[in-house]
């Protein structure tokens, strides 16, 4: 069995190494090379277009990653292959983590004493009413219930929408278009974690944000190019939004000269919520390989038409 790595980012060596730990058998070359047409198995992440035709005989591509955006459709593919991403590999609990230290962050108004602190005042602020602070989840992928699973301890009231109807413990759930604005109405904070693919790309225009309601906080730990960031620069400075919590962006890295840098209603971070684990990922993607070499389905293949 021969297993093709190509990888945009500057760790191959750490997944060859644990590649060749898991699958001792197997042959594993590093793209650029002239053997990319006998591989069995591709891994990628963010790989060039001019690879797919390249591909000749393989039989999976495993997505280094839970999104597939960086994918463009895999245009060149042989249709056969099937698409597999990452269903968790140790990126469900950071993203947990992230997004209740931003849940907390905005209920608990640390963000506003952190600000009294620079003014040197003191001033104790009242207790906001929990059960009038509702958390929306738009996504109810494995990441967005395991976020789920991680705020109910808190007691918020949750609210999860998805583009078809899915049940989640502890959540109102609203699906499809018709759902779309009353569920926004009701998020006092909004988590994205929505895929990107033509249908969600720019979904949170101007338009859907105003449907948050006055003083609401947006949350995006999923792809920038989810969100309008002209408009919700806007509507942060006529206050109808509060605050944000922002790890991704349009443009990555995020360019020197944004304003997001540095306003003042926006915290942000480098793209870190949930990192993909080498070792987790490569004994998740070993696993559906012996599987798929068994002749046994395997969860996580992604649907060409919806691109996730």
């Amino acid at each position: 069995m021969r297993l093709l790595l190509c990888t945009a980012g500057d760790d191959a060596a750490a997944w060859i190494a644990e590649l060749r730990r898991a699958l001792s058998s197997a042959q594993v070359d590093l793209w650029p090379t002239p053997e990319a047409h006998a591989a069995d198995y591709a891994l990628v992440w963010k790989p060039p277009h001019r690879l797919w035709p390249e591909l000749k005989r393989v039989k999976a591509v495993f997505n280094l990653g839970a999104g597939v955006d960086a994918l463009g459709g895999a245009v060149g593919l042989r249709r056969e292959a099937k698409i597999v991403r990452l269903e968790d590999a140790g990126m469900a609990q950071q993203m947990a983590e992230y997004v209740c230290h931003a849940v907390l962050r905005r209920y608990r108004e640390f963000d506003v004493y952190a600000e009294q602190q620079q003014a040197g005042l003191w001033r104790p602020r009242p207790r906001a009413c929990k059960q009038r602070f509702g958390v929306g989840i738009l996504g109810l992928g494995v990441l967005g219930r395991a976020v789920a699973s991680a705020l109910q301890p808190f007691g918020f009231p949750l609210r999860g929408w998805s583009r078809s109807a899915r049940q989640s413990d502890g959540v109102t759930t609203y699906c499809g278009a018709f759902e779309l604005d009353a569920f926004l109405a009701a998020a006092d904070l909004l988590v994205c974690l929505l895929p990107l693919t033509p249908d969600t790309r720019g979904l949170l225009d101007r338009e859907r944000l105003s449907r948050l309601p006055q003083g609401a906080s947006v949350v995006n730990v999923s792809r920038g190019a989810i969100i309008d960031e002209e408009a919700l620069l806007c509507l942060l400075d006529s206050g109808h939004l509060a605050r944000a919590m922002l790890d991704v962006f349009a443009d990555e890295p995020l360019p020197p000269g944004h304003r997001f840098w540095h306003h003042p209603r926006i915290a942000l971070t480098p793209h870190v919520a949930a990192i993909t684990q080498v070792e987790e990922s490569v004994a998740q993607i070993a696993e559906k390989i012996r599987r798929l070499e068994a002749g046994h389905p395997v969860t996580g293949i992604v649907a060409r038409d919806h691109a996730y």
